[in-house]
Formats: C-alpha cells, sequence, structure tokens
C-alpha cells in the first residue's frame, strides 16, 4: 500500500519544463543604475550615525551593491574603523557605500 501512495504522489509533483526561465527572467528585470552621490549634509548626518553604531545594535541600511540599491535589517556582528566596514549578519558592507542608516530602539 505504502508503495502505491508513494507512486501515486509523483503524478502530483511539481513540474518545471523550463528550469532557470524564472531565474532569467528576475535577473533581466533588474535595472542597473548608477550610484547616486550624497550631499555634504546627508554625508555628514550619515558619519554622525556611524560613529553612533556599536556591535551588537539592530539597523536597516540602504547600501548601493553591484549595481543596485540593497536594503537589509539586522544586528552588527562586527564594525571595523580603520578599514571602513561593518557586517550585517553575514554581509559585508563598506561605508562608501552605504546612502542611509536606521537604528532600531
Amino acid at each position: 500500500m505504502n508503495r502505491e501512495r508513494a507512486d501515486r504522489a509523483k503524478i502530483f509533483a511539481p513540474f518545471d519544463p523550463l528550469k532557470g526561465f524564472r531565474e532569467a527572467l528576475a535577473e533581466k528585470e533588474r535595472q542597473i543604475v548608477p550610484k547616486k552621490e550624497l550631499s555634504e549634509e546627508a554625508l555628514e548626518e550619515l558619519n554622525q550615525k556611524l560613529g553612533q553604531l556599536q556591535k551588537n545594535m539592530i539597523v536597516t541600511l540602504i547600501y548601493f551593491s553591484n549595481g543596485e540599491y540593497v536594503k537589509i535589517t539586522g544586528m552588527v556582528s562586527k564594525f571595523d574603523r580603520n578599514n571602513c566596514k561593518l557586517r550585517i549578519v553575514n554581509t559585508d558592507i563598506s561605508f562608501e557605500d552605504i546612502c542611509s542608516i536606521q537604528v532600531s530602539i
């Protein structure tokens, strides 16, 4: 009886005749954008917020990566002022790629 049930389940398994097609479409929809230059005031505000960041803080960042802006929320797991980099969970981000910081309370 179990063998019959397993064979029957195979009939209803999802079928994707065009493997990779959905991924190719998603990549095609992605638009490459140039990196924005921040104003002096925005850079000043960003530097002030970077100065307040500490390890284990929960933050939301918007940063530039591979031709697009990415939003990430998570805990700062590493903060390296000397090399101007920080890590949110497993993502390393250079200070110069950050365009927005929001600290969660």
